[in-house]
Parts: structure tokens; C-alpha cells; sequence
């Protein structure tokens, strides 16, 4: 499954690039399972991802939790908490 990754703010400042498609395998169903695999990426992917707490996610632009299947998917989103002001 080809898969487009979009990163933004910090989360795009530590992975070293706003996007990238990917083709993750198949055991990767969940958004948390992405951020695993996608961990093991790069040492950049990898620091982006290690609080996972700090980060929300997008499939196909509908916000979800780290537990949202994949199925399907073509774009999911990486972003920290918006804070408003």
C-alpha cells in the first residue's frame, strides 16, 4: 500500500522533510503501528515519534486517535496539539 505521509511543525522539523509516500508493510493496520514503523525509519523519524503523546494524527484529513485503522488510507497527518490564542 502506497501510502502518503505528511509531517508538520516540529514533528516536520525533526523528520527532515514536510512529506513522503511510503509503503509500509502489511502488518502495519493501525496509526500506531505507523509510528512504530515509521520510527525505525531514520534517527530523525525516530526522535519525531518517541512521545507519541505529543502527537495527533490525520487519516485522509479526519482527525483520529492513534488506534484508527488504516484501511484504505491514503494520506495521514502528523501534527503536535494546536493551541489556540
Amino acid at each position: 500500500m502506497a501510502l502518503h505521509v505528511l509531517y508538520f511543525a516540529w514533528v516536520k522539523d525533526k523528520v527532515g522533510r514536510g512529506e513522503e509516500t511510503l509503503s509500509p508493510p502489511p502488518a502495519v493496520k493501525t496509526v500506531s503501528a505507523l509510528m512504530d514503523w515509521l520510527a525505525t525509519q531514520s534517527p530523525g523519524h525516530a526522535a519525531a515519534f518517541s512521545d507519541r503523546r505529543l502527537i495527533k494524527a490525520a487519516v485522509d484529513q479526519q482527525h483520529v486517535d492513534h488506534g484508527a485503522a488504516l484501511d484504505g488510507a491514503g494520506e495521514v497527518a502528523f501534527f503536535p496539539p494546536v493551541t489556540g490564542g
